[in-house]
């Protein structure tokens, strides 16, 4: 498992955002507060976007949402994210994505890829099976050993480039 710190969080102004949801369909069970979307799904909340076939919303009793959300076939499901106080974003696609709102912690499971953009640059890119994106802690976990059903297709290891930050012009 490789752990890559993470220079700064995701855009603390999202957690207070509301979530839109836009879908083909939408199944919603009342009593156990979740809902279904299905067809194109598309999740929004601040600067947050995430996309997939089918995205299963939960709403705890204290109000925080998680949920999954799952790709067309031959996809993979698809986030991203501003991160706070600065011109970069975390984006990211798995055969499965998971959100936890409480924790403020996105996993991309299976076939993961996260990848940090400074601007429009595309700086770093890793991969592996399994990545913990956890804004509270800003650590970005990576696991390249396969899934224990053997579902991930992952080569077993995880592979990363990391692009230096640039110094600051020091005055002269």
């Amino acid at each position: 498992m490789a752990v890559v710190p993470v220079a700064a969080s995701a855009e603390k102004a999202d957690r207070e955002k509301p979530t839109n949801i836009e879908a083909d369909n939408l199944v919603h069970d009342e009593l156990k507060q979740v809902s279904i979307f299905t067809g194109r799904a598309v999740l929004t909340r601040g600067t947050m976007v995430m996309r997939g076939a089918r995205i299963e919303m939960r709403e705890d009793a204290d109000g925080y949402q998680s949920g999954v959300i799952l790709p067309e076939p031959n996809k993979r499901a698809f986030f991203r994210q501003k991160r706070e106080g600065n011109d970069e974003f975390m984006e990211g696609e798995a055969l499965r994505i998971e959100f936890d709102g409480k924790n403020d912690r996105i996993k991309l499971i299976n076939s993961a890829e996260a990848r940090r953009y400074r601007g429009a640059v595309l700086t770093d890119q890793m991969t592996g099976n399994l990545i913990i994106y956890d804004n509270l802690a800003d650590v970005l976990s990576i696991d390249g050993q396969a899934a224990k059903d053997g579902s991930s297709g992952s080569s077993g290891r995880v592979k990363a480039v990391l692009v230096p930050r640039k110094k600051a012009l020091e005055p002269q």
